[in-house]
């Protein structure tokens, strides 16, 4: 789909196709209704600035554990770095999920789209440290980016490999 058709779209297409980028849906109301967007990067900028601490709580639901390999054919593209890891990091993975969750409260979010099981684990230990504001800033940050990559692949932007960042 094209940026000029996505403006197109009714309101209620546009909303729902913006909830399947992120499972927030005042979120999706407020991106949806600052059509049209004359550039990428205006949707862009219009998707991260929308972006507020209840979304993310509401975002975070759309989303599977790191390394969970049950979550839907998006997410398993999104994570296919962690595909082909090895018993250790799988298993470092889930307890690293554990502890996350026991003190954060909700799944470790990452933009895991070309990264390594490996990276994403050192990542997850690295965030452990984080503070609750800290870690939310983060976790802010990584729902941005993976809508980003989100709002590409519906576009059918060139750039869908890698990372935003």
């Amino acid at each position: 789909m094209s940026l000029d058709s996505f403006n197109a779209l009714p309101e209620a297409a546009a909303h729902q196709r913006l909830l399947d980028c992120c499972a927030a849906p005042r979120w999706a109301g407020e991106v949806a209704a600052g059509r049209p967007y004359r550039s990428v990067e205006a949707l862009h900028a219009a998707a991260r600035d929308a972006l507020t601490d209840a979304d993310v709580t509401a975002g975070l639901a759309g989303h599977p554990r790191i390394g969970d390999r049950s979550g839907d054919e998006r997410s398993r593209r999104e994570q296919r770095g962690v595909a082909g890891a090895d018993a250790d990091v799988l298993a470092g993975l889930a307890e690293g999920n554990r502890v996350y969750e026991q003190r954060f409260g909700h799944v470790y979010l990452v933009c895991a789209s070309g990264r390594s099981a490996e990276e994403l684990l050192a990542v997850l230990r690295g965030r452990l440290d984080n503070d609750p504001v800290t870690e939310r800033a983060v976790v802010r940050a990584e729902l941005a980016a993976i809508n980003r990559l989100r709002l590409d692949q519906l576009l059918g932007e060139p750039h869908l490999s890698g990372s935003p960042r």
